[in-house]
């Protein structure tokens, strides 16, 4: 199998720095190599728009904060991502473009046409072999990110937020079930778990 690009995606409080763990403990077991990162971020340029985009002071209107997604995007493609590939190593990346279609558009109310334009220009054919999407209700992320550290400038969206952010998540997911697989994200962290690896087996071709 070619090496795989991998994205972990879901609203917050779905879990996903749970399950990032998880993931990893999967590729140790089997001995693949595997590169992790995450969006925005994973390079200095995209690190630093980060601390610009998650910032509560951070005054951006929603084409540069779209902008700024792409641009961090973009150098985390040319920089990080396509150079492991081509040396044969897996990527698992904490978000991709799914999540600029759910925050920027479904969340805020970008167009979709406006992203697909700016998704092409930067990524050419570039999309993930296999998304996990963890799936949680708004009502349990907003538990979740209430109970955590001081809220990010996205966290501290109101639940209607986060209910169309999710609903673009799930569209998107079932246009595409070929590359999506749904995770139930409110449940244990072991079933979670458990069904990540299995999906992870799966998808490898481990489990025949």
């Amino acid at each position: 199998m070619k090496p795989q690009f991998i994205t972990l995606d879901g609203i917050d409080g779905a879990g996903k720095s749970t399950n990032l763990a998880a993931i990893k403990v999967w590729f140790e077991r089997r001995g693949l190599p595997v590169l992790f990162t995450r969006e925005p971020g994973g390079t200095a340029l995209g690190e630093a728009l980060r601390e610009i985009l998650l910032n509560p002071a951070t005054k951006a209107g929603l084409r540069a904060e779209t902008m700024m997604m792409f641009a961090a995007r973009m150098q985390h493609i040319e920089e990080v991502i396509l150079p492991a590939l081509s040396d044969g190593i897996h990527v698992v990346s904490d978000r991709f473009t799914d999540a600029t279609f759910a925050y920027q558009g479904g969340g805020r109310g970008m167009p979709s046409e406006d992203i697909e334009i700016l998704e092409h220009w930067v990524q050419g054919g570039l999309k993930p072999d296999l998304t996990l999407l963890l799936d949680v209700p708004p009502e349990v992320s907003m538990a979740r990110i209430g109970q955590m550290r001081e809220k990010d400038r996205f966290e501290q969206e109101e639940a209607g937020f986060f209910k169309r952010v999710r609903q673009v998540y799930l569209q998107r997911a079932g246009r595409q079930p070929e590359r999506y697989a749904v995770i139930d994200g409110s449940r244990s962290p072991e079933a979670v778990g458990h069904q990540i690896e299995m999906t992870l087996d799966g998808h490898f071709g481990l489990n025949v």
